[in-house]
């Protein structure tokens, strides 16, 4: 890996335009689990497999069933950054990374230092009462048993975007902009198969395209450096 890595480190070292759009690959190394690998959750104690628990019309129609599924599967606060969010904040910090584009809900990102970070997907760690707006703690969500209520009895919902549901027209409209104008695009731990998400990709009109990622993504034939390795194991070898 160490050619990659000298590659990697000169686009970094000429570049003063970086964006970084990452996945779930980026968390996996803090221990969040990845549901689409196959880590076994889609067998485990659930009836249905978490993109339809993780769906608008679950949510709204089987809020219990999806609190359990919430409350276990995405509420971790154990998790603390790792190399590649540290890496990334310390680029992020000394004016060559603009913007981090994210599809995690982690807040990992935000822990490291990054200040820039374009949440496609949402946070955990923000939510909501669906009836007046109430604003609600991670620490309420984990901690609540069954149906998260609000004081005025109005069900308290996670500012994620479930399956069905529409991304946030501001973030999306910022990426866009972000990727368009980057000199250099790292793509990192993501397999690209989440759309509408993937698609902002093609916004890029840059100099080098980036793709760490342990398995093969759509973009792959595309890119000026490919590196099929943990991000974090990649970053970590970067200097700034």
């Amino acid at each position: 890996m160490g050619n990659e890595i000298e590659k990697l480190q000169k686009i970094i070292d000429e570049s003063d335009n970086i964006v970084f759009f990452g996945g779930a690959g980026v968390s996996t190394e803090s221990g969040i689990p990845d549901f689409r690998s196959q880590d076994g959750l889609y067998n485990q104690k659930y009836d249905y497999p978490p993109e339809t628990i993780l769906s608008h019309t679950f949510f709204m129609r089987r809020p219990e069933e999806f609190f359990k599924f919430y409350q276990d599967k995405m509420l971790c606060d154990t998790a603390k950054p790792n190399a590649a969010h540290l890496k990334l904040a310390e680029l992020e910090k000394n004016g060559k990374l603009k913007a981090v584009i994210t599809q995690n809900i982690d807040n990992l990102h935000q822990m490291a230092g990054s200040r820039n970070v374009l949440e496609l997907h949402g946070s955990v760690y923000r939510n909501y009462c669906m009836k007046c707006g109430k604003s609600y703690d991670f620490k309420y969500m984990k901690e609540v048993k069954g149906i998260p209520k609000c004081t005025c009895d109005g069900i308290i919902k996670p500012d994620v975007v479930l399956y069905e549901e529409g991304l946030n027209e501001h973030t999306i409209q910022e990426s866009v902009r972000a990727i368009s104008e980057a000199q250099v695009l790292i793509i990192g731990g993501t397999s690209l198969a989440v759309y509408p998400a993937a698609g902002l990709i093609d916004y890029f009109r840059g100099d080098h395209l980036v793709v760490i990622n342990k398995v093969p993504t759509p973009r792959d034939k595309y890119a000026d450096l490919l590196i099929k390795e943990p991000i974090g194991k990649v970053f970590s070898q970067i200097h700034v």
